[in-house]
């Protein structure tokens, strides 16, 4: 025993009578901005775009701004300019570079195009399928035995598609953050009818303000992608992730926004 007892502790022995530390030089290759377009078309709204250039882990927190960038949105064959004219979305909750008097007008299946180019002669183009509104067809609640209630949102899918989908709930007033937010597809319900719900959140009184996005393949790989990055980020444990973009030519997202969107009051 006493043996065995000695071979267990020798290795403790070495290890904490030894220095750990050891400094390492890690050599980072030099960091090749990149242009980052976001750029939303929801309809009867102006067009809008955001353009930045990508900076080095180490650099300031805010992402440059690219003054010289210019945007063009096609269709229909037209090509409209946006202008560069730095400001903030209605609600406050983005940072637009690019805008134009021209309103988005699209119908299901017609396709919509995105080019941005540089100074420096870089370029990124992009395009967007509009897509077809889903309704909500039914929401429901329910309260327990301790006056919380969840709530169901119900919808039909088209089993003739495959279908993306986004849900967010926000309580209170629309331009605060969302209490529920999620991307799915429709792999397990095709063609069936679906319902979104939640946990036992909400008390009598609350408003709510439910919305069913009916999203691309393309965004919800680029939701889905971020979400990772996110996580990714600082955890030592974790697998690095990238960013699954939209558009050739850099990094960003390029889709259109269509949606269902129903207010309800919780009351029993």
């Amino acid at each position: 025993m006493k043996r065995i007892l000695y071979l267990y502790l020798l290795p403790l022995a070495l290890m904490f009578g030894c220095n750990m530390e050891k400094d390492i030089e890690i050599l980072l290759p030099e960091h090749e901005p990149q242009l980052v377009v976001e750029c939303y078309l929801e309809q009867g709204k102006r067009l809008q775009a955001t353009v930045f250039e990508t900076s080095s882990y180490f650099d300031a927190p805010t992402p440059p701004l690219v003054p010289d960038a210019e945007v063009y949105i096609t269709f229909r064959g037209k090509r409209i300019k946006l202008k560069y004219e730095p400001t903030t979305s209605a609600s406050g909750k983005r940072f637009i570079t690019h805008t134009s008097t021209t309103r988005m007008y699209g119908t299901p299946g017609e396709v919509f195009g995105i080019e941005v180019i540089d100074g420096k002669g870089r370029k990124v183009t992009g395009f967007t399928t509009i897509l077809p509104k889903v309704p909500i067809t039914k929401v429901e609640w329910k309260f327990n035995e301790k006056d919380k209630a969840y709530v169901l949102t119900s919808f039909q899918d088209d089993a003739n598609a495959t279908n993306f989908y986004r849900y967010m709930t926000h309580r209170g007033k629309f331009d605060k953050g969302s209490s529920r937010d999620f991307a799915a597809t429709d792999e397990l319900n095709n063609g069936k009818t679906t319902s979104y719900g939640s946990a036992y959140d909400y008390v009598e009184g609350d408003t709510l303000t439910l919305t069913l996005y009916h999203i691309e393949k393309q965004y919800y790989d680029f939701l889905q992608s971020t979400d990772d990055a996110k996580n990714a980020n600082g955890n030592p444990f974790a697998q690095p992730a990238k960013v699954k973009s939209s558009v050739q030519g850099g990094i960003g997202i390029f889709t259109n926004l269509v949606y269902d969107r129903d207010t309800v009051y919780i009351s029993k």
